[in-house]
Protein backbone atom coordinates (compact mmCIF):
# COMPACT_ATOMS: atom_id res chain seq x y z
CA UNK A 1 0.00 0.00 0.00
CA UNK A 2 1.78 2.97 -1.24
CA UNK A 3 0.82 6.86 0.28
CA UNK A 4 0.46 10.02 -1.66
CA UNK A 5 -0.44 13.48 -0.85
CA UNK A 6 -0.32 16.43 -3.67
CA UNK A 7 1.40 19.92 -3.01
CA UNK A 8 -0.71 22.97 -3.63
CA UNK A 9 1.59 23.58 -6.43
CA UNK A 10 0.16 20.28 -7.85
CA UNK A 11 3.40 18.25 -7.34
CA UNK A 12 2.80 14.60 -5.97
CA UNK A 13 4.65 13.40 -2.73
CA UNK A 14 5.75 10.00 -1.94
CA UNK A 15 4.82 8.95 2.18
CA UNK A 16 5.39 5.80 2.21
CA UNK A 17 4.29 2.62 1.98
CA UNK A 18 3.21 -0.53 3.86
CA UNK A 19 5.16 -4.00 2.36
CA UNK A 20 3.64 -7.55 2.98
CA UNK A 21 5.78 -10.20 1.28
CA UNK A 22 3.95 -13.66 1.18
CA UNK A 23 4.72 -16.87 1.28
CA UNK A 24 1.65 -19.76 0.93
CA UNK A 25 -0.79 -17.63 1.88
CA UNK A 26 0.60 -15.88 5.05
CA UNK A 27 2.88 -12.25 5.62
CA UNK A 28 6.60 -13.34 6.07
CA UNK A 29 7.97 -10.30 6.26
CA UNK A 30 7.34 -6.63 6.10
CA UNK A 31 10.93 -5.45 4.33
CA UNK A 32 10.73 -2.12 2.52
CA UNK A 33 8.06 -0.75 4.35
CA UNK A 34 8.81 2.98 5.53
CA UNK A 35 6.65 6.24 6.37
CA UNK A 36 7.36 9.58 6.21
CA UNK A 37 7.74 11.10 9.65
CA UNK A 38 8.25 7.59 10.94
CA UNK A 39 11.82 6.56 9.30
CA UNK A 40 12.12 9.61 7.32
CA UNK A 41 10.93 12.80 5.45
CA UNK A 42 8.43 12.82 2.59
CA UNK A 43 9.67 13.23 -0.88
CA UNK A 44 8.59 13.87 -4.45
CA UNK A 45 7.39 11.08 -6.76
CA UNK A 46 5.72 13.68 -10.26
CA UNK A 47 6.73 17.34 -10.08
CA UNK A 48 4.20 19.62 -11.39
CA UNK A 49 6.00 20.82 -14.04
CA UNK A 50 8.51 18.61 -15.08
CA UNK A 51 11.71 19.71 -16.96
CA UNK A 52 14.29 17.84 -18.71
CA UNK A 53 17.01 18.23 -16.59
CA UNK A 54 15.58 18.00 -13.45
CA UNK A 55 16.13 15.30 -10.51
CA UNK A 56 14.37 14.54 -7.72
CA UNK A 57 14.59 11.68 -4.56
CA UNK A 58 11.27 9.67 -5.05
CA UNK A 59 12.51 7.70 -1.79
CA UNK A 60 15.38 9.50 0.22
CA UNK A 61 15.87 7.33 3.40
CA UNK A 62 19.30 6.29 3.30
CA UNK A 63 19.72 2.69 4.25
CA UNK A 64 16.51 1.70 4.16
CA UNK A 65 14.88 3.39 0.74
CA UNK A 66 16.49 5.28 -1.87
CA UNK A 67 15.80 6.51 -5.80
CA UNK A 68 17.20 9.24 -7.55
CA UNK A 69 15.06 10.20 -10.98
CA UNK A 70 16.73 12.44 -13.62
CA UNK A 71 13.97 14.09 -16.15
CA UNK A 72 14.69 12.58 -19.62
CA UNK A 73 11.71 13.25 -21.93
CA UNK A 74 8.82 15.44 -21.30
CA UNK A 75 5.55 15.69 -23.70
CA UNK A 76 5.46 12.36 -25.02
CA UNK A 77 2.57 10.32 -26.65
CA UNK A 78 2.66 7.19 -25.10
CA UNK A 79 -0.28 4.21 -25.86
CA UNK A 80 -2.87 4.33 -23.24
CA UNK A 81 -6.18 1.75 -22.21
CA UNK A 82 -7.95 3.60 -24.71
CA UNK A 83 -5.40 5.18 -27.13
CA UNK A 84 -3.07 7.95 -27.19
CA UNK A 85 -2.16 9.83 -24.05
CA UNK A 86 -0.07 12.94 -24.50
CA UNK A 87 2.40 14.95 -22.45
CA UNK A 88 4.39 12.14 -20.95
CA UNK A 89 7.28 12.17 -18.67
CA UNK A 90 10.12 9.83 -18.83
CA UNK A 91 12.66 9.70 -16.00
CA UNK A 92 15.99 8.05 -15.57
CA UNK A 93 15.72 6.38 -12.27
CA UNK A 94 18.88 5.33 -10.17
CA UNK A 95 18.30 2.72 -7.93
CA UNK A 96 20.24 2.19 -4.37
CA UNK A 97 22.56 -0.79 -5.92
CA UNK A 98 23.91 1.66 -9.03
CA UNK A 99 21.60 0.07 -11.61
CA UNK A 100 19.13 2.34 -13.47
CA UNK A 101 15.82 1.83 -15.25
CA UNK A 102 13.06 3.84 -16.89
CA UNK A 103 9.84 5.41 -15.10
CA UNK A 104 6.88 6.82 -17.35
CA UNK A 105 4.45 8.94 -15.66
CA UNK A 106 1.22 10.39 -17.69
CA UNK A 107 -1.32 12.70 -17.14
CA UNK A 108 -4.40 11.12 -15.61
CA UNK A 109 -2.81 8.09 -14.49
CA UNK A 110 0.02 8.42 -12.62
CA UNK A 111 2.84 5.90 -12.63
CA UNK A 112 2.45 4.20 -15.85
CA UNK A 113 5.04 2.24 -16.31
CA UNK A 114 8.57 1.12 -15.06
CA UNK A 115 10.56 -1.59 -15.99
CA UNK A 116 13.66 -3.08 -13.63
CA UNK A 117 15.86 -6.41 -13.71
CA UNK A 118 13.05 -8.53 -15.56
CA UNK A 119 10.05 -7.10 -13.36
CA UNK A 120 7.43 -4.65 -15.47
CA UNK A 121 4.85 -2.93 -13.94
CA UNK A 122 1.84 -2.25 -16.85
CA UNK A 123 -0.68 0.16 -16.47
CA UNK A 124 -4.11 -1.64 -17.69
CA UNK A 125 -6.55 1.15 -17.08
CA UNK A 126 -7.26 3.80 -14.53
CA UNK A 127 -10.84 5.06 -12.84
CA UNK A 128 -11.89 7.53 -13.39
CA UNK A 129 -9.60 8.05 -16.43
CA UNK A 130 -11.06 5.38 -18.82
CA UNK A 131 -14.49 5.27 -17.22
CA UNK A 132 -17.10 5.27 -19.76
CA UNK A 133 -20.61 6.06 -19.14
CA UNK A 134 -23.51 3.27 -19.47
CA UNK A 135 -24.13 -0.26 -18.47
CA UNK A 136 -21.67 -3.07 -19.16
CA UNK A 137 -21.57 -4.17 -22.86
CA UNK A 138 -24.12 -6.85 -23.35
CA UNK A 139 -21.70 -8.99 -24.59
CA UNK A 140 -19.17 -8.68 -21.21
CA UNK A 141 -22.74 -9.46 -19.40
CA UNK A 142 -22.75 -12.77 -21.80
CA UNK A 143 -19.20 -13.93 -20.88
CA UNK A 144 -19.62 -13.53 -17.18
CA UNK A 145 -23.11 -14.97 -16.98
CA UNK A 146 -21.80 -17.96 -19.03
CA UNK A 147 -18.76 -17.84 -17.01
CA UNK A 148 -21.05 -18.32 -14.26
CA UNK A 149 -22.98 -20.94 -15.60
CA UNK A 150 -20.10 -23.11 -16.61
CA UNK A 151 -19.20 -23.27 -12.83
CA UNK A 152 -22.24 -24.38 -11.52
CA UNK A 153 -23.01 -27.04 -14.55
CA UNK A 154 -18.87 -28.34 -14.23
CA UNK A 155 -19.51 -29.02 -10.81
CA UNK A 156 -22.36 -30.97 -11.30
CA UNK A 157 -20.42 -33.39 -14.30
CA UNK A 158 -23.36 -31.67 -16.67
CA UNK A 159 -20.84 -31.55 -19.59
CA UNK A 160 -23.62 -30.99 -22.19
CA UNK A 161 -24.86 -27.73 -20.48
CA UNK A 162 -21.44 -26.44 -19.93
CA UNK A 163 -20.29 -26.95 -23.18
CA UNK A 164 -23.11 -24.77 -24.73
CA UNK A 165 -22.67 -22.30 -22.15
CA UNK A 166 -19.03 -22.35 -23.50
CA UNK A 167 -19.52 -22.01 -27.24
CA UNK A 168 -21.87 -18.98 -26.72
CA UNK A 169 -19.78 -16.79 -23.99
CA UNK A 170 -16.75 -17.78 -26.55
CA UNK A 171 -18.83 -15.95 -28.94
CA UNK A 172 -19.96 -13.03 -27.28
CA UNK A 173 -16.61 -11.99 -26.43
CA UNK A 174 -15.03 -12.90 -30.57
CA UNK A 175 -17.89 -10.10 -30.72
CA UNK A 176 -16.88 -7.98 -27.84
CA UNK A 177 -13.23 -7.60 -29.05
CA UNK A 178 -14.25 -6.99 -32.93
CA UNK A 179 -16.91 -3.94 -32.24
CA UNK A 180 -15.09 -2.32 -28.63
CA UNK A 181 -11.99 -1.18 -27.91
CA UNK A 182 -11.07 -3.18 -25.07
CA UNK A 183 -8.08 -2.17 -23.41
CA UNK A 184 -5.08 -4.11 -24.92
CA UNK A 185 -3.69 -5.27 -22.08
CA UNK A 186 -6.97 -6.84 -20.42
CA UNK A 187 -7.44 -8.77 -23.91
CA UNK A 188 -4.66 -11.43 -23.28
CA UNK A 189 -5.80 -12.70 -20.05
CA UNK A 190 -9.50 -13.10 -20.89
CA UNK A 191 -7.74 -15.12 -24.08
CA UNK A 192 -5.77 -17.52 -21.73
CA UNK A 193 -8.38 -17.88 -19.44
CA UNK A 194 -10.94 -19.40 -22.01
CA UNK A 195 -8.96 -21.36 -23.63
CA UNK A 196 -7.82 -23.05 -20.43
CA UNK A 197 -11.91 -23.42 -19.87
CA UNK A 198 -12.26 -25.19 -23.35
CA UNK A 199 -9.70 -27.33 -22.83
CA UNK A 200 -10.88 -27.99 -18.96
CA UNK A 201 -14.43 -28.61 -20.54
CA UNK A 202 -13.09 -30.62 -23.58
CA UNK A 203 -11.75 -33.34 -21.12
CA UNK A 204 -14.23 -33.07 -18.50
CA UNK A 205 -12.16 -31.89 -15.81
CA UNK A 206 -14.21 -30.44 -12.95
CA UNK A 207 -11.61 -28.72 -10.68
CA UNK A 208 -9.91 -27.41 -14.21
CA UNK A 209 -13.16 -25.85 -15.50
CA UNK A 210 -14.13 -24.28 -12.30
CA UNK A 211 -11.26 -22.52 -11.53
CA UNK A 212 -10.84 -21.42 -15.19
CA UNK A 213 -14.41 -20.63 -15.14
CA UNK A 214 -13.57 -18.23 -12.19
CA UNK A 215 -10.65 -16.60 -14.06
CA UNK A 216 -12.45 -15.71 -16.94
CA UNK A 217 -14.76 -14.19 -14.17
CA UNK A 218 -11.97 -12.40 -12.99
CA UNK A 219 -10.87 -10.92 -16.63
CA UNK A 220 -14.39 -9.79 -17.24
CA UNK A 221 -14.26 -7.78 -14.10
CA UNK A 222 -11.18 -5.58 -15.20
CA UNK A 223 -12.89 -4.97 -18.16
CA UNK A 224 -16.01 -4.04 -16.69
CA UNK A 225 -14.36 -1.49 -14.51
CA UNK A 226 -14.68 1.16 -16.85
CA UNK A 227 -18.39 0.73 -17.04
CA UNK A 228 -18.96 -0.27 -13.09
CA UNK A 229 -17.74 1.46 -10.09
CA UNK A 230 -14.54 0.18 -8.23
CA UNK A 231 -17.05 -0.58 -5.37
CA UNK A 232 -19.46 -2.38 -7.31
CA UNK A 233 -16.51 -4.31 -9.20
CA UNK A 234 -14.51 -4.99 -5.67
CA UNK A 235 -17.44 -6.90 -3.99
CA UNK A 236 -17.67 -8.69 -6.74
CA UNK A 237 -14.46 -10.01 -6.52
CA UNK A 238 -14.97 -10.77 -2.99
CA UNK A 239 -17.97 -13.31 -4.05
CA UNK A 240 -15.58 -14.63 -6.48
CA UNK A 241 -12.55 -15.43 -4.06
CA UNK A 242 -14.86 -17.09 -1.41
CA UNK A 243 -15.68 -19.07 -4.08
CA UNK A 244 -12.39 -19.88 -5.23
CA UNK A 245 -12.07 -21.13 -1.89
CA UNK A 246 -14.02 -23.48 -2.04
CA UNK A 247 -12.61 -24.92 -4.78
CA UNK A 248 -8.85 -25.23 -3.70
CA UNK A 249 -10.41 -26.27 0.06
CA UNK A 250 -11.82 -29.01 -1.97
CA UNK A 251 -8.96 -30.11 -3.87
CA UNK A 252 -6.49 -30.47 -0.36
CA UNK A 253 -4.44 -27.11 -1.30
CA UNK A 254 -3.78 -25.39 2.18
CA UNK A 255 -1.44 -23.03 0.70
CA UNK A 256 -4.02 -21.57 -1.51
CA UNK A 257 -7.03 -21.94 0.50
CA UNK A 258 -4.63 -19.25 2.75
CA UNK A 259 -3.53 -17.40 -0.30
CA UNK A 260 -7.31 -16.88 -1.29
CA UNK A 261 -7.95 -16.08 3.05
CA UNK A 262 -5.20 -13.25 2.61
CA UNK A 263 -6.83 -11.63 -0.90
CA UNK A 264 -10.39 -11.48 0.92
CA UNK A 265 -8.67 -9.46 3.58
CA UNK A 266 -7.33 -7.26 1.33
CA UNK A 267 -10.47 -6.87 -0.72
CA UNK A 268 -12.92 -7.11 2.91
CA UNK A 269 -10.52 -3.20 2.85
CA UNK A 270 -11.34 -2.01 -0.01
CA UNK A 271 -15.10 -2.32 0.35
CA UNK A 272 -15.49 -1.87 3.94
CA UNK A 273 -15.98 2.01 3.43
CA UNK A 274 -19.03 2.06 1.76
CA UNK A 275 -20.78 -1.04 3.84
CA UNK A 276 -23.10 -0.28 7.35
CA UNK A 277 -20.82 -1.13 10.75
CA UNK A 278 -23.14 -4.30 11.18
CA UNK A 279 -22.19 -5.55 7.84
CA UNK A 280 -18.96 -5.12 8.21
CA UNK A 281 -18.84 -6.73 11.83
CA UNK A 282 -20.40 -9.38 10.54
CA UNK A 283 -17.83 -10.17 7.45
CA UNK A 284 -14.99 -9.38 9.87
CA UNK A 285 -16.20 -12.28 12.37
CA UNK A 286 -16.25 -14.56 9.59
CA UNK A 287 -13.36 -13.74 7.96
CA UNK A 288 -11.53 -14.16 11.48
CA UNK A 289 -13.14 -17.74 11.52
CA UNK A 290 -11.53 -18.72 8.03
CA UNK A 291 -8.14 -17.82 9.04
CA UNK A 292 -8.31 -19.81 12.55
CA UNK A 293 -9.93 -22.75 10.38
CA UNK A 294 -7.22 -22.90 7.57
CA UNK A 295 -4.03 -22.15 10.76
CA UNK A 296 -6.14 -25.51 12.07
CA UNK A 297 -6.03 -27.18 9.14
CA UNK A 298 -9.67 -27.18 8.80
CA UNK A 299 -10.32 -27.02 4.80
CA UNK A 300 -13.90 -28.41 5.20
CA UNK A 301 -14.45 -26.19 7.95
CA UNK A 302 -13.06 -22.91 5.77
CA UNK A 303 -14.89 -23.96 3.05
CA UNK A 304 -18.56 -24.05 4.82
CA UNK A 305 -17.04 -20.22 6.59
CA UNK A 306 -16.54 -19.18 3.29
CA UNK A 307 -20.45 -19.85 2.28
CA UNK A 308 -21.27 -17.92 5.02
CA UNK A 309 -18.92 -15.30 3.93
CA UNK A 310 -20.59 -14.51 0.57
CA UNK A 311 -24.23 -14.95 2.41
CA UNK A 312 -23.01 -12.11 4.57
CA UNK A 313 -22.28 -10.07 1.56
CA UNK A 314 -25.08 -10.83 -0.12
CA UNK A 315 -27.35 -9.54 2.79
CA UNK A 316 -24.68 -6.40 3.69
CA UNK A 317 -25.73 -2.92 3.50
CA UNK A 318 -24.78 0.36 2.35
CA UNK A 319 -23.26 2.63 5.30
CA UNK A 320 -24.06 6.75 5.72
Amino acid sequence: MDFYAQGDDGSVWYFGEDVYNYEKGVVADTSGTWLAGKEGPAAMIMPADPKVGQVHRPENIPGLVWEEVAIGTTGRTVSGPRGPVKGAMVGRELHDDGTFSDKVFAPGYGEFFSGHEGDVEALALAVPTDSVKGPPPAELTAVSSGAKRVFRTAGSNRWKSAGTALRRMTAAWRAHRSVRDAPPRLIAPMDRALKVLRRAVKVRHRRAARNAALDVNQAGLDLELRYRSPAEIDRARFDLWARQLGVDAASGRPGAVSGDVATLEWIRDRIAYKLDSVSVTRLDTRLEKLRADVADGKLGAAAKTARGLRRALAGARPGG
